[in-house]
């Protein structure tokens, strides 16, 4: 066997063995997108039925208050729901179309 093949199997090696003990952090990563994932699609569910505020998103969706607050700054953020009228002290959101034109073009914000 010459040196090239035994340098291409010790990596190879080295990667399988480092797959194996990265599996556990992976596998969890994994389930993490998949539950943001479906939250998120939970929450923009409910706001296509209408305007809502977050302890009904997270009644009707069953995901915590906390996390749905989380997850609609997110959306706020970058232009996928807008803040409505208030009810009570809490804001009422909404789907939007898409991100604000200054963020679809590349522009920033302001002068």
């Amino acid at each position: 066997m010459s040196q090239i093949d035994q340098d291409k199997k010790a990596k190879r090696e080295a990667l399988k063995k480092l797959r194996n003990s990265r599996k556990e952090w992976i596998t969890g990563a994994v389930a993490k997108v998949k539950e943001q994932k479906k939250a998120l699609k939970a929450i923009k569910g409910k706001l296509k039925e209408g305007v809502e505020t977050v302890p009904r998103i997270a009644e009707a969706t069953g995901i915590p208050a906390d996390r749905v607050l989380w997850y609609i700054a997110a959306l706020k953020k970058y232009g996928e729901i807008g803040e409505s009228e208030k009810d009570g002290s809490y804001f009422r959101y909404v789907l939007t179309e898409g991100p604000p034109e200054a963020i679809s073009n590349g522009q920033p914000d302001g002068p």
